[in-house]
């Protein structure tokens, strides 16, 4: 086998899923009438007999992804480096594969011992992300990794002349020593968050019981925030988090402007992590004052 070939092979086979799902990005496409994303589903054997039109597809300036299909057994931690990777296998997060992405900088799948709901799988990947100093703006459930064999397109790399291939560094497949506890300890935490969700309803029942909840669009679409998206996202999470709605849906919906303006996906992460903490705060301390 070629080295492409090689590097897709031990990839797929550490990560373990019976289906996965490929996406191929081009950020220019809309500008050349191609879609900027072509998405593809496909079992282990369908991604191997592809690997030429996926070459293909990488030679014409696309970025080729993956992840397993549905909920699984995985938690991706992305911007990472060689010293947080080291830390991760001294500390009992032994990665079941590293890719790295461009040169000095890592992304780490691990594997647990049993599938994960999608809360599960979110509120672990942010976990992850924050002890290992990872990109909190990619640690979610679903998010795409890179797959190892073809180039890094980012434009940044295109005034160098040469772009980056995307090397497996790791792969041996195996669940992480601290699996287990891990997510036990996760489970405890999201225990308590929920508790913590009903107790703020409890305390502010006439809120909960005025009238229909409203969407994000509902205050964007309020003159009296004269469309400031800061102030809107704020007032949003707090009338949210009153109500007892999950951080994982309360991020979704602030991620549904665009938020580049911000920085990257870890700053724009960084921002949403703020604005929930700071709501929580607001409410917390209006819940304090109807139960005084």
């Amino acid at each position: 086998m070629d080295r492409t070939n090689e590097a897709v092979t031990r990839q797929i086979v550490a990560m373990g899923a019976n289906e996965f799902e490929i996406g191929l990005y081009k950020p220019d496409g809309a500008g050349n009438g191609e879609p900027p994303m072509i998405p593809r589903t496909w079992s282990m054997q369908a991604i191997l007999k592809s690997i030429s039109w996926l070459r293909l597809q990488n030679r014409d300036g696309r970025n080729i992804y993956v992840r397993p299909r549905g909920e699984h057994n995985l938690s991706l931690v992305d911007d990472l480096t060689a010293e947080s990777i080291e830390r991760m296998k001294t500390e009992g997060f032994r990665p079941a594969l590293v890719v790295e992405t461009s040169p000095g900088n890592f992304q780490a799948w691990l594997k647990h011992s049993r599938r994960l709901s999608k809360e599960l799988s979110t509120a672990a990947a942010r976990e992850l992300a924050q002890e290992f100093k990872g990109d909190l703006g990619a640690a979610d459930w679903r998010h795409f990794g890179r797959l190892a064999g073809f180039t890094n397109r980012k434009d940044k790399y295109k005034a160098e002349g040469h772009f980056p291939f995307v090397l497996l560094r790791q792969a041996n497949g195996l669940s992480f020593p601290e699996a287990d506890r891990f997510i036990a300890r996760i489970e405890r935490q999201i225990d308590r968050d929920r508790e913590e969700r009903e107790r703020r309803r409890a305390a502010m029942p006439r809120q909960k019981a005025s009238g229909v909840r409203r969407s994000i669009d509902d205050f964007r679409a309020n003159p009296a925030y004269a469309g400031d998206g800061t102030r809107i996202d704020l007032a949003f999470a707090i009338y949210a988090l009153a109500r007892g709605v999950p951080d994982v849906q309360i991020e979704a919906a602030i991620r549904s402007r665009d938020l580049t303006h911000k920085g990257n996906d870890k700053r724009q992460g960084e921002y949403i992590e703020r604005t929930i903490r700071k709501a929580a705060t607001v409410v917390d301390r209006g819940s304090r004052a109807v139960g005084r």
